[in-house]
């Protein structure tokens, strides 16, 4: 049965939440270790600025869940998340360290991913998705 209008919007904004959070938080491996870190680690390199300006990420994935229904409890742990990072970002050298380790972009898509899948249902891994 295909889904409804509003569930295929907000899978899709799961898509886009779980595209940028990856490109923000894991879109590069360190060579020869396990260990990924994407754009915010990058630019958190860069003091006092660097780590404000990656909270754009964080609002637009806020946003998302906002639109796809996300009750208020869980927008406030997707604020909580994304403000802890910032503020372990600010710290110099070491919470750019930290930073690598608390991935909080994705732990705000995963949010968001399991309201979707609680109001929607999930969808099989061999359905085909809208991208």
């Amino acid at each position: 049965m295909p889904d409804s209008p509003q569930a295929e919007h907000d899978r899709r904004a799961c898509d886009k939440a779980e595209k940028l959070a990856r490109r923000m938080d894991s879109a590069f491996r360190v060579p020869l270790t396990p260990i990924r870190l994407g754009w915010d680690s990058v630019l958190g390199l860069i003091p006092g600025v660097g780590d404000t300006l990656t909270l754009a990420s964080a609002v637009y994935i806020m946003h998302l869940a906002h639109r796809a229904g996300v009750p208020k409890t869980t927008l406030t742990r997707i604020a909580i998340n994304s403000g802890a990072d910032w503020l372990i970002g600010l710290v110099p050298l070491f919470g750019d360290l930290l930073d690598v380790g608390y991935k909080s972009n994705i732990r705000n898509a995963a949010l968001l991913r399991a309201h979707v899948d609680a109001k929607h249902g999930s969808v099989s891994a061999d359905a085909p998705r809208v991208a």
